[in-house]
């Protein structure tokens, strides 16, 4: 069984790899410009050897600045004849936000002017010419050649004498010389990203007309077949209420084709140009909130059991969360947490599909196929966030990859419904020929009944033995969720929040070192995970132990360095007292021991003196060998300085799934670490147990039976 178990899982990574590489070379393709992209430097971009009417231009690069400054082409001609050449540059596409201005970093809200001058080819003076500009937050308004040709909004000095709105536009002109001048009026005060964030395409105009209404036509096909295909799942659910599959991805599919509409060529803003501009950002932001959960509880209904009970439960509490603050703050707000919605939509993502790969290893029917369209979805999703926050030349990829997405699910659900309806009529069949035995029998019924009955009796038994296997099964499923829960919880946290302080710069000396306990965790954690199925079966003593003599002086020494980083980390100090044990070296203390099991195990206390400790606190290690009826015994003790422990709960806090929590902490836990430790403790014949007054702090004392050696003096 277990090689059944490899070779589809090799399968199913080697169907994973081909579709990410597939992507990856797609992505390199798209990015790749057709030819060399010509660029600005100072506010000049030289397009003389450009033919604007057949190969439209991205006018990229460096334009000049004047940050806090609205300023007309007189005004800046004015400028220019006064104060000579412009020395502040800024590069488009990209926003103001932290541009180095005078020592300081510039914020999102604010308003600038920018100015560019383009040299055409003699060909291009001649011919009429086209400005595609696309989203500019938040308002702007545009001059060619000292001519007002486009205002989208109202610009203004502050947030009360400007009207923010959202446009892509097309503007048509004929240059009459050989040289453009392009001046732009920006401000921004209720998102948290200002500026030219998108680039502006100079072509012929009916080349980029053309590509306008090819791009138009897109999203109105991406997105009517997205509303199309939700409906018609509402519509299935209705009419069959037991199976709730449609309806969460009815609701997933309409969702996402309404957000649709405000993305790309922002299809809802050409249709409806006084829409509130805030009301459009909060029902993009909410549908984005909200596409996690529902697709977590699509998945749950299409592969029941794959999705824990925790998990449901706080994807329920963030989104939840999110959805209030964009409802009840302005968007200069909840724009700033664009990306940590994003981090949410994609954990959600990763989280099914480590469901996916478990249930396409079992072959579960519809598996494959839905891991294999998640990964595509997960990288166009993963790739417009990047876009949106300028980091990816490939632009609103997730329409396309949520219609592939969706499509595979129309499917899947279709398939689901053909072979329930196929299994009905098969049904059927055999009742029909199950009664028309029963009649040709009716001559001999009293033997047919003893017949039936002793055949129910045995399906009733094997029934009884399968549902037997499978509570036992679950049960033991539960339980290791249960522990991986409990032990990989910290260590991950812990990771990402030394991911977050590399990525933030908070510490960079110390990146090196960051970086090696990442490491060392990754490794920890691939190795828990391949153990701790033997937790699940502690209580029927079904585990076996790796047992060797192990000295504990220079082990306690390697789990204090191990997890020094991450105490202290956490505003504790933390303290290794060897004390006389360790200055004796005539007698070292040695255990006979499994020594990943007992590290498991002192680090469940130590991650419960962590969580029971406020910071500036103190977790103390402590290792001593007593003499009790002419035995040694090493006791290993675990001091910390937190809240204590009530003395009539002492013995309780080791029971399975008991839980201690003082009002007002809000501490959470699952109740698992204690009672693991006190399991692997006594499976090494020592003793675990507690002190405390209380009040203040608690003790943990951990004994072994132990012998000595002679060390060298």
């Amino acid at each position: 069984m277990r090689k059944i178990l490899r070779v589809g899982s090799r399968k199913v990574w080697l169907y994973i790899i081909a579709a990410v590489i597939g992507l990856v070379t797609g992505y390199v393709v798209l990015s790749s410009p057709d030819s060399p992209r010509l660029q600005s430097e100072e506010g000049i971009l030289d397009l003389t050897q450009a033919q604007l009417s057949t190969n439209p231009q991205k006018l990229t690069g460096k334009w000049a600045f004047y940050w806090q400054e609205l300023l007309s082409p007189e005004d800046m001609r004015v400028r220019s004849a006064r104060e000579g050449n412009q020395d502040h540059w800024i590069n488009i596409p990209s926003s103001w936000l932290g541009y180095p201005l005078e020592g300081q970093r510039l914020s999102g809200t604010g308003y600038a002017t920018f100015g560019l001058v383009v040299h055409l080819s003699e060909q291009d003076r001649d011919e009429m010419l086209a400005l595609r500009l696309s989203s500019i937050f938040n308002a702007y308004k545009l001059w060619v050649n000292g001519e007002l040709l486009e205002e989208v909004g109202e610009v203004g000095q502050d947030k009360h004498s400007m009207t923010p709105q959202l446009e892509t536009k097309l503007v048509y002109f004929q240059p009459e010389s050989d040289t453009l001048e392009l001046v732009m009026q920006v401000s921004n005060f209720q998102h948290h990203r200002g500026g030219i964030t998108k680039d502006i395409e100079l072509g012929g105009s009916d080349v980029l007309t053309t590509q306008t209404n090819l791009n138009l036509a897109r999203d109105m096909f991406i997105t009517a077949s997205l509303l199309v295909i939700g409906l018609y799942n509402l519509l299935l659910f209705m009419l069959r209420r037991k199976d709730r599959a449609p309806l969460y991805f009815g609701l997933f599919t309409v969702l996402l084709g309404i957000r649709s509409l405000f993305n790309g060529e922002l299809i809802f803003t050409q249709w409806l140009p006084q829409f509130p501009w805030e009301l459009q950002f909060k029902i993009e932001y909410l549908i984005l909130c909200v596409s996690g959960y529902i697709i977590t509880m699509y998945f749950d209904c299409i592969f029941p059991n794959y999705v824990s009970r925790w998990f449901r439960l706080s994807t329920r509490i963030l989104t939840g969360a999110f959805c209030i603050l964009v409802v009840v703050t302005p968007a200069i707000i909840y724009t700033k947490f664009l990306l940590v919605i994003g981090v949410m939509v994609v954990l959600h993502m990763i989280y099914l599909m480590i469901g996916l790969v478990q249930a396409a290893v079992r072959r579960m029917e519809g598996a494959l196929i839905f891991l294999l369209v998640s990964v595509v979805t997960l990288v166009t999703v993963v790739n417009d966030f990047l876009y949106f926050n300028g980091w990816s030349l490939v632009g609103n990829t997730s329409p396309l990859g949520l219609l592939i997405f969706t499509i595979a699910q129309l499917i899947l659900l279709s398939s689901r419904s053909t072979k329930t309806a196929s299994n009905e009529e098969r049904i059927t069949r055999e009742l029909q020929d199950v009664n028309d035995k029963l009649i040709e029998m009716n001559m001999n019924l009293e033997q047919t009944v003893q017949e039936r009955t002793h055949a129910l009796s045995t399906v009733h038994d094997d029934l009884q033995t399968s549902y037997d296997r499978l509570l036992h099964s679950e049960q033991g499923r539960k339980k290791l969720l249960a522990y991986i829960t409990h032990d990989l919880r910290m260590p991950l946290s812990s990771m990402l929040g030394y991911v977050e302080a590399i990525q933030d710069r908070v510490k960079p000396e110390r990146n090196e070192q960051y970086l090696k306990y990442i490491r060392e965790n990754t490794i920890r954690i691939n190795r828990m995970i391949e153990e701790l199925s033997f937790l699940s079966h502690l209580e029927t003593g079904q585990v076996s132990y790796r047992m060797e003599p192990v000295q504990m002086i220079p082990f306690l020494h390697g789990f204090f360095e191990q997890y020094e980083l991450v105490v202290r980390d956490a505003g504790l100090d933390f303290i290794l007292d060897i004390g006389g044990t360790e200055d004796r070296r005539t007698i070292l203390p040695v255990v006979e021991m499994d020594a990943k099991r007992i590290e498991q195990a002192l680090f469940n206390l130590v991650s419960n003196a962590m969580k029971f400790t406020s910071s500036g606190g103190l977790v103390r290690i402590a290792l001593v060998v007593e003499v009790m009826n002419h035995a040694r015994y090493a006791t290993i003790s675990i001091q910390d300085s937190g809240m204590g422990i009530p003395p009539d709960q002492l013995e309780q806090i080791f029971e399975r799934n008991y839980r201690y929590d003082r009002p007002g902490m809000g501490i959470e836990g699952s109740g698992l670490g204690l009672a693991i430790c006190r399991e692997i403790v006594q499976a090494h014949g020592g003793m675990v147990r507690a002190e405390s007054d209380g009040k203040m702090g608690a003790t943990f004392y951990v004994t072994f039976p132990c012998t000595v050696i002679e060390g060298k003096g």
